[in-house]
């Protein structure tokens, strides 16, 4: 890591969100993790959710070991402008599945059959038995 580091925007860092080009914020310094993608031991699907915003929380809450932070240091390429990174991010929720009011309506039907058919069974049962 050199004294002369490169300031980085965060619309910059943002851009690099992909398996061939990957770059993540963490701790206010950038890396550039692409040619850990394949052997990072959680898949690169991983570092892949920490692209267009500070990881810094996703990489602390996993508790990565002292070796696993020295490695970070060859994918070191800068500095994040503090300036540049959003301060709120916009909440997009998670995909919903789309209610089908058809199978729906199904279940609650066979809520309601399905202990009618039972007790019907049973009540044919016991009457046939007692002959």
């Amino acid at each position: 890591m050199g004294s002369d580091s490169k300031i980085h925007t965060f619309e910059e860092v943002a851009k690099h969100n992909k398996n061939e080009d990957c770059w993540l914020i963490i701790s206010g310094k950038v890396y550039d993790v692409t040619p850990f993608m394949a052997d990072h031991p959680g898949g690169g699907e991983v570092l892949l959710s920490a692209t267009g915003k500070d990881g810094t929380n996703d990489f602390e809450d996993i508790g990565h070991s002292e070796d696993a932070r020295e490695m970070m240091e060859k994918y070191y390429i800068g500095e994040i402008d503090e300036e540049t990174v959003p301060q709120k991010r916009t909440y997009i929720p998670p995909h919903q599945m789309s209610n089908d009011t058809a199978s729906e309506f199904f279940i609650k039907l066979l809520q309601f059959l399905v202990p009618l058919l039972l007790l019907g069974l049973a009540i044919s049962l016991r009457n046939y038995t007692k002959k």
